[in-house]
């Protein structure tokens, strides 16, 4: 799922010249002669208006703020936020404000899945895949990385997610993502994801999913390597959708991934690489409905932990 020296230290560590702010010479100043203070002018009509005036502004300006609350320029913004990851927490990352939408009621898509989206070029067969190291910290959680070479762009596998909210079914598609479901295949053998909790819940609309795989639980882990991002202009991300997070950069895709159970509505720059069962979109979906826990921080967008934990026991594949 980044400190300068003390002030007035120089670089090389020895005492600065001037530690501490020069003082103004005062040798030779001379004050000036008390005189005797003359009869108080008058204060014009003008500027008894204009201090009325005042006084009545900050008066209604007060009771303003009493009734509609902050201001608009003052309020949090409602932007959306990405799908990815902190490749480099922040102070503010580490300790951010907790949810405040965790009370609100959680609107859920009626009907059914939405379409899968299709390539209009079909991929070559194979292709080849590579998995470089990612820069910074080791990983968290020991993996193996799969090996570069070629993996097939046809067919499709059947993978069962069982989960503390109960079993979730995928289909991952070869023809959409051939290098990111040879990856899953890969940490979900390795029992990468076994015990991870999902950390990241969003009921917002335009950004109804559940991020899950990150194996520290807040958004900045990942298996120690990267995946190339196997996208295409034609992605949509609707309800039942499997897809992978990433961090803001290209193909910084490693273990995390996204559930959607309702609407996103972001660009097309995660790889979808597979679907969800009716089964566990029935999951996702009462896990929605528990929201967003608000004794647990979130990242301060709205999005955080789910209330209802979601965390895998177990990942089935074939």
């Amino acid at each position: 799922m980044s400190e300068p020296g003390a002030p007035g230290e120089r670089p090389d560590g020895n005492e600065p010249r001037y530690p501490y702010p020069q003082q103004p010479h005062q040798h030779g100043y001379h004050y000036p002669q008390w005189q005797p203070p003359g009869s108080p002018k008058k204060t014009s009509p003008a500027a008894v208006v204009l201090i009325v005036g005042s006084v009545v502004v900050v008066i209604l300006m007060l009771l303003a703020f009493l009734a509609w609350g902050y201001p608009g320029f003052l309020r949090e913004s409602d932007a959306k936020s990405a799908i990815g990851t902190w490749s480099e927490p922040s102070a503010t990352a580490l300790s951010p404000t907790p949810a405040t939408t965790a009370s609100a009621p959680v609107t859920l898509p009626g009907g059914g899945r939405a379409p899968m989206p299709k390539r209009t070029k079909p991929l070559a067969d194979p292709v080849t895949c590579a998995f470089p190291p990612a820069s910074g910290s080791p990983a968290p959680k020991k993996v193996a990385p799969p090996p570069d070479g070629p993996a097939p762009s046809s067919g499709s596998v059947g993978v069962r997610l069982a989960t503390s909210a109960g079993d979730i079914g995928l289909t991952l598609d070869r023809a959409l993502a051939p290098c990111t479901v040879v990856n899953f295949l890969s940490l979900a053998k390795q029992d990468f994801y076994d015990g991870t909790s999902c950390h990241r819940l969003s009921v917002t609309a335009g950004l109804q999913m559940l991020q899950c795989g990150d194996p520290v639980g807040d958004g900045t882990g990942g298996p120690g390597y990267t995946i190339s991002d196997e996208v295409f202009p034609e992605l949509t991300y609707g309800r039942g959708v499997l897809a992978m997070a990433k961090t803001a950069e290209p193909d910084s895709g490693g273990s995390q991934f996204f559930l959607v159970y309702g609407d996103v509505s972001i660009s097309p720059e995660y790889t979808v690489f597979g679907s969800i069962d009716d089964a566990g979109l029935g999951v996702l979906d009462s896990v929605a409905r528990g929201g967003i826990d608000p004794a647990r921080p979130g990242i301060g967008d709205g999005s955080g932990p789910p209330k209802i934990p979601v965390t895998f026991t177990h990942v089935t594949t074939p």
